[in-house]
């Protein structure tokens, strides 16, 4: 239990840093799972939405709370079923974590959300899992096809299933599947062949689905660029 709750940490610090490499605001951290390095930059806070995985910056949804921001990821982009959205977690000024769980006992997906551009709205920046921990490619990696996927998983049969998705397209580019492990967390690799995107930002998604209705359970989301 202690190896997979350091994933889904590692996971959300790696997604924390190159969001803030991003902002355009200094912050700081004292939180487990979203601690990074003060930093500033002069990148533009509409450069900085596009390093969200949702919503797209091209699109109309915005959202004022964390919770509402991390309530349509679950539904829109995930596609849960009746997600149950945990409390906000503060990690630096503009920043945390909420928890989503398809059920009071499912999984728990961790979301990363920040306020970003300049109205302050939540975005997501990202989303983890303890039982799929994906270490390739990287957050806000260039990717092309078929892109390689690696990192440890736990799921039933070991089958985690696999999208590659682009900006404002709710069709998949490529989907397939990993296999890790089925009673611990167990390595997987494989590659995703894809279609060409039209758009230069997309993302990466693992996720595990129910065995009685199909629903996902869990996911691991990255921010990736199409090279």
């Amino acid at each position: 239990m202690i190896e997979r709750r350091f994933g889904v940490a590692a996971v959300l610090v790696a997604l924390s840093v190159g969001a803030i490499g991003c902002s355009n605001n200094t912050s700081t951290s004292s939180s487990t799972s979203t601690t990074v390095s003060s930093t500033t930059s002069t990148t533009s806070p509409q450069a900085a939405t596009r390093t969200a995985v949702w919503p797209t910056a091209s699109s109309g949804t915005r959202y004022r709370t964390p919770e509402a921001a991390a309530t349509g990821f679950a539904t829109d982009y995930l596609h849960m079923v009746h997600p149950m959205i945990g409390q906000f977690q503060q990690g630096d000024a503009r920043s945390g974590e909420i928890s989503v769980q398809p059920s009071a006992s499912g999984p728990v997906t961790t979301v990363l959300v920040r306020e970003l551009g300049s109205d302050n709205s939540w975005w997501v920046l990202g989303a983890g899992s303890a039982a799929i921990a994906l270490t390739d490619p990287t957050w806000n990696a260039s990717i092309t096809s078929p892109v390689t996927l690696k990192g440890t998983a736990m799921a039933y049969e070991g089958t985690v299933q696999t999208q590659v998705r682009e900006d404002d397209n709710s069709k998949p580019l490529g989907e397939g599947y990993v296999t890790g492990g089925s009673t611990s967390m167990g390595p997987f690799s494989g590659s995703l062949a894809f279609t060409k995107a039209t758009t230069k930002y997309g993302a990466v998604m693992l996720y595990t689905t129910s065995a009685e209705n199909g629903a996902v359970m869990e996911a691991s989301v990255i921010r990736v660029r199409f090279g």
